[in-house]
């Protein structure tokens, strides 16, 4: 499987950073805009008690696994940090195109349908990191 390039780093390269400077640019508690793969992402990364929380609130492009990619390298994160949880919100349901195979995505992975204090519905998912 090919692995999807976020912002021209492979997910180890990410991993590999100080924290400090992931903190300063990633968990900056501000929305940031990033490239994975195809895709153009709208996001939010934060870290609240032991939990990492990842809200996607636009996604443009994409479709070779880029959520997955995402997924996959946040978990990895939030273990190297030692963090007991994940909250993924991801803000899909109000686009004004909506992306059918994301829905379909999201309901095969199990999310849920919530709504999100301040931002209106959105798919969520919490899980406990292994």
């Amino acid at each position: 499987m090919k692995q999807i390039i976020i912002e021209g780093y492979l997910p180890d390269q990410i991993l590999s950073l100080p924290d400090e400077q992931l903190d300063a640019f990633v968990l900056s508690g501000r929305p940031i805009v990033f490239r994975a793969g195809s895709a153009e992402i709208l996001g939010e990364f934060k870290i609240k008690g032991e939990s990492l929380i990842v809200e996607l609130a636009q996604i443009d492009g994409g479709g070779e696994g880029v959520l997955p990619a995402l997924n996959s390298l946040a978990q990895r994160y939030a273990k190297k940090r030692g963090l007991k949880k994940m909250e993924w919100i991801v803000h899909a349901l109000n686009c004004a195109e909506p992306n059918l195979k994301l829905r379909r995505v999201m309901e095969r992975r199990g999310f849920q349908i919530v709504d999100i204090e301040g931002g209106g519905k959105a798919y969520y998912q919490v899980y406990e990191i292994n």
